[in-house]
């Protein structure tokens, strides 16, 4: 990964403080993926989030992207906010749901010391594949549903395309599968991650990136695609998927 941190530095220490009150080992994996993680940079620095989004982060693992966003709302507080990024969003509630209940408490325990109130993000222990999603403007998957079976994947997007509102969007980010050795090193860190949380023996279901798209514009979506991996060894896309205008428009030169 790339040494030099992706946000500004002032944008990643207030993202990433509010850990330190859950353990060290928290606040460190937050700094280091929301520093070196090209979503978390290519989110803002492409306004992908609009105002006052209702976001639900599906699999948000300790609630980094909140963080994020709360930290990001008011840039003037001694931030110093690149100009080539579109504006910092505002207003954004969100929801986040995970089935690793310690990765929820840290995500409740790091907003509350952000001060943050509780309707602003929302977090709850529960599976993906039975939760209530509710309702929606943006919803997230990032690097989730290839721990799921194939079944499974196309029936949690089916759900998301129904909680969308009718210009809603969702952010799924992917890998690969016809990279070459890049998915190849990716898949290698996601089972190390599977040991790691005590799920040894799971089977990754990962497709090629035709693939991703043939199954996404069958269940209604319109897709584009945004390199998403810029500065690491993965083969990580991001896949815009909506049904407006908007998302029929050409991707941006990163």
């Amino acid at each position: 990964m790339s040494r030099q941190p992706l946000l500004p530095p002032a944008l990643l220490e207030r993202a990433a403080r509010p850990y330190r009150t859950a353990g060290l080992h928290p606040w460190f994996f937050a700094r280091g993926k929301l520093g070196h993680d090209p979503v978390f940079a290519g989110l803002l620095r492409l306004g992908l989030i609009p105002h006052d989004a209702r976001l639900l982060d599906l699999g948000c693992g300790q609630g980094l992207l909140a963080a994020l966003l709360l930290a990001a709302e008011a840039p003037a507080r001694g931030i110093d906010w690149p100009a080539h990024w579109a504006e910092a969003p505002r207003g954004v509630t969100m929801r986040g749901i995970d089935f690793v209940m310690r990765d929820v408490q840290r995500a409740r325990c790091a907003v509350m010391a952000a001060g943050a109130e509780t309707a602003r993000a929302r977090f709850e222990h529960a599976d993906i594949l039975n939760a209530d999603f509710g309702a929606a403007d943006m919803v997230m998957l990032l690097d989730v549903l290839h721990y799921l079976d194939f079944d499974d994947q196309r029936q949690v997007l089916e759900r998301v395309r129904d909680c969308l509102a009718p210009a809603g969007t969702l952010l799924l980010r992917v890998a690969d599968a016809n990279a070459g050795l890049s998915f190849r090193f990716g898949r290698f860190v996601d089972k190390a991650v599977l040991v790691g949380r005590g799920l040894r023996g799971t089977q990754l279901c990962c497709r090629p990136l035709k693939e991703w798209q043939r199954l996404l514009e069958e269940i209604g979506f319109s897709v584009r695609t945004l390199p998403m991996h810029a500065g690491t060894p993965f083969a990580n896309l991001l896949l815009v998927c909506g049904g407006g205008t908007a998302m029929r428009q050409p991707s941006p030169q990163l």
